[in-house]
Formats: structure tokens, C-alpha cells, sequence
């Protein structure tokens, strides 16, 4: 059971990573608290990667505090929010998108897909391999997790992935888990008409009512297809990792 500090915050664990979400709404000094907590926790112990997600509304003495405990910044990135209201409302040319999920689809033609779609990624670099990835998302999405995980189509050869689920433990907060393209498919104005599918699906098959996202503040073209999608920025975030 969590208590205190943990209680005010939000834990995703997967394969070998634990990441401390939400935790805008800590003082600077619960969130120094929260680190040390987290850092020294035995249920934690073996755990490769651990991840605290700081607002750029802390202090800076707080992420000096955060490094000094061994923390390192990984990256820092953008969060978005669309309602998936306004989607259909979206200017853009219509693209046409087959997506076949693992329901259809062998795990290791998609795991190809999703492993290519990730190369020359503008975001910082993955901390899982192919394999942790793919237990993360079992383990985190549990037995739906066949439905998220989608592979792309066009005129019937496989040109990204995306991945949208139901955030766990909300009923309509929709996030896409990945998305992106394989590299030959880039700068052919395909990002956003798939992005947008992906809100779609969201909506319609997911019921969804909003959707959460983020990318790198570093990722320029994901960050013009948030724009274009009509979604709109909530928060900048420092990304703080502890590997062992």
C-alpha cells in the first residue's frame, strides 16, 4: 500500500523501469522528500530505471537536490492535451490508414515495425530494449494491450505504429503509449493525418474523452503535429533518471 507523499502522486511501473508522475501539485520540499523516499525505498531495490517527472514551476534548488541524490536529467519534454471533441474539426487532407492490431498480427512483425519506427528518434534515447518494451506494456496495460498495439498499413506495406489505450485506473483519459513512423515514410506530411487517426481510434473505439500526450521539447516535428492536431500545451517537465 501507498502512503503519504506516494498517495499525492502517480506510479507507472513496467518491465524493469518505475516512473513518479503528477507531481505538479507537490511543495518543493515534498517533492525533495518524495526523491529521497523514493531513492531509498527497498521496494524499488533492483529496479534498473527510476524516473521523477519535475514541472519547471519547482525551484531550482529542488532539481540541484534531485541530481545530487543521483538522479540525472534524461530529457525534458512537452505535455499536450486534445480534446477529442474537436478532432473531426481538424483541417488537413484525408489520408487513408489500415491498422492491424496483435489480434491479427504476429508480436515480431509489429515489434519490427515499432523497432524501426523508434530509429533516428528526435526524443531521448529508450532506456528498454525491444523485449522490456513489449513486457511493459503487457504488464502495464494488462490483457488489452492486443488492442493497442497497432501497426500502420498503407496500400498494404507497414509504415509505423500507434499505440492508443485508456490510461490505467482513469475511464477517459486517452494516451498513445508510442507513435511514430518508420524512417523512409518521414517528411511525406503523413505524421499528422496518423496522429490523427490515432485520437480518432481513441475516441471512437477507446471512448475516450480527452487524450494526454508528450514528446521532447527537442522534437520539433512531433511537436507540429500536436500543433496541427489541435492539441495545446499543459506543462514543461523535466525528465530525472536513476539507474543502478
Amino acid at each position: 500500500m501507498k502512503d503519504g507523499l506516494y498517495k499525492k502522486v502517480k506510479f507507472v511501473e513496467g518491465e524493469n523501469f518505475v516512473t513518479i508522475e503528477d507531481t505538479r501539485d507537490l511543495t518543493d520540499e515534498e517533492l525533495q522528500q518524495l526523491a529521497l523516499k523514493f531513492l531509498k525505498d527497498p521496494t524499488y531495490d533492483g529496479v534498473k530505471n527510476r524516473t521523477i517527472l519535475v514541472p519547471s514551476t519547482f525551484k531550482e534548488e529542488t532539481r540541484v537536490y534531485i541530481k545530487g541524490l543521483g538522479f540525472n536529467q534524461h530529457d525534458e519534454v512537452y505535455f499536450f492535451r486534445c480534446d477529442l471533441g474537436e478532432v473531426g474539426k481538424v483541417v488537413g487532407e484525408a489520408q487513408f490508414f489500415e491498422f492491424i492490431s496483435l489480434r491479427k498480427e504476429e508480436e515480431v512483425s509489429f515489434k519490427e515495425t515499432w523497432r524501426r519506427s523508434m530509429e533516428g528518434s528526435l526524443n531521448a534515447p529508450q532506456s528498454l530494449n525491444m523485449e522490456e518494451q513489449m513486457k511493459s506494456v503487457k504488464k502495464e496495460l494488462g490483457p488489452g494491450y492486443v488492442d493497442t498495439c497497432l501497426t500502420a498499413y498503407e496500400n498494404g506495406t507497414p509504415i509505423g505504429v500507434v499505440m492508443p489505450h485508456i490510461e490505467p485506473g482513469t475511464k477517459e483519459e486517452g494516451r498513445i503509449f508510442y507513435f511514430g513512423l518508420v524512417p523512409e515514410e518521414r517528411g511525406k506530411n503523413k505524421a499528422a493525418a496518423l496522429y490523427k487517426e490515432g485520437l480518432n481510434l481513441l475516441r471512437k473505439h477507446f471512448k475516450a474523452s480527452y487524450s494526454i500526450g508528450a514528446t521532447s521539447v527537442h522534437n520539433v516535428p512531433m511537436l507540429k503535429v500536436f500543433e496541427r492536431c489541435g492539441c495545446t500545451v499543459t506543462e514543461r517537465v523535466g525528465v530525472y533518471k536513476y539507474s543502478e
